[in-house]
């Protein structure tokens, strides 16, 4: 069984979360059933980008990077605090800790960022957010990485970056197939009607 993390700053703007709940979702009642997602918050109670509330499942002062195979990481918004959570010293370690270990980690739009700040982009290729004249894309550069900024999806080993929320299925299911296979995420696509 291969558990992910799906780390909730908040902020966070929940369709981007809700790709990785019901991909991995679906896998585990109509797919191989090989995969389990956690939510893991940085507060108990976190808003999302447009003020819906969610409890998750643990806060992250409660988990450790080994008990997870992969990260989740959706992007949120800055009049929303995301970046206020999302930059924080133990998300940034715990990211860190991910990318150390060789784990999946795997991002939507600006969830770039704080993997970016975490350093575990540093010198390596990596996409965000490529609308609004490029500013989120000039920030990711700023923090020492090579932004592909035309290129809807970028994958350098083992973090997945996507340069806004219209990648949010794509990135999702990519993360499945990398934690399964490529046969079984695309039987999970035909169940859902993506195939």
């Amino acid at each position: 069984m291969s558990k992910v993390c799906l780390l909730l700053p908040n902020g966070f703007e929940a369709l981007e979360a809700s790709v990785f709940t019901d991909v991995l979702g679906w896998n585990k009642l109509e797919g191989d059933g090989s995969t389990e997602l956690i939510t893991v918050g940085t507060r108990a109670e976190l808003k999302c980008t447009w003020n819906f509330t969610v409890i998750p499942e643990k806060v992250l002062s409660e988990v450790t990077v080994e008990e997870f195979d992969a990260l989740a990481l959706p992007g949120g918004f800055k009049s929303a605090g995301f970046y206020e959570d999302a930059f924080r010293p133990d998300v940034l370690a715990f990211i860190r800790e991910f990318d150390r270990q060789g784990k999946d980690i795997a991002s939507i739009c600006v969830g770039a960022l704080p993997i970016g700040k975490s350093g575990a982009l540093q010198g390596r290729t990596a996409t965000t957010y490529n609308l609004n004249n490029g500013l989120r894309q000039t920030m990711l550069a700023e923090m020492g990485v090579q932004v592909i900024p035309d290129q809807p999806i970028v994958i350098d080993r083992n973090i997945i970056t996507s340069y806004n929320p219209s990648t949010a299925f794509d990135v999702a299911f990519l993360l499945l197939e990398r934690l399964t296979s490529t046969d079984n995420a695309n039987n999970v696509k035909r169940l859902m009607g993506f195939l």
